[in-house]
């Protein structure tokens, strides 16, 4: 019976047949991939709308305690995330650009380029909670 296992051919794919699949399937994906890409960078944007609308409720609440808004993030109580740069899942920098007694302005900075193009998306909201896409990746 062994004799017979070994006489026997089974049937399957051929090295270059498995190869050939591959190749087609890497050129469809490099087809799509330019297609994807602002559906990317939207989905990445919308950590820096998150993480902004979060600065903004954390301004209003220190201004309702202290009559005037800061830019201490610290103070806010907001802790920025490891950036990916530095080996964290954050893509986005935040800061507070300005703030006085009656204004505030916090401003998200990519600090990944999405895209490749050399240009990096920010973000920016202000007290009135208008938030806003200064520069388009």
């Amino acid at each position: 019976m062994k004799k017979n296992l070994k006489s026997r051919k089974f049937p399957g794919f051929t090295l270059t047949e498995l190869l050939v699949v591959l190749i087609i399937i890497g050129i469809l994906v490099l087809l799509a991939l330019p297609n994807l890409m602002p559906l990317i960078s939207r989905a990445k944007s919308t950590e820096a709308q998150l993480q902004l609308s979060h600065v903004h409720m954390l301004e209003k609440t220190y201004f309702y305690l202290h009559s005037t808004y800061t830019t201490n993030l610290v103070e806010l109580g907001f802790e920025q995330e490891k950036l990916t740069k530095d080996g964290g899942n954050a893509n986005y920098l935040i800061e507070v650009v300005e703030a006085s007694s009656s204004t505030f302005k916090a401003r998200a900075t990519a600090v990944v380029d999405f895209d490749g193009d050399g240009v990096f998306n920010v973000w920016e909201i202000d007290e009135n909670k208008k938030l806003i896409e200064v520069t388009k990746d």
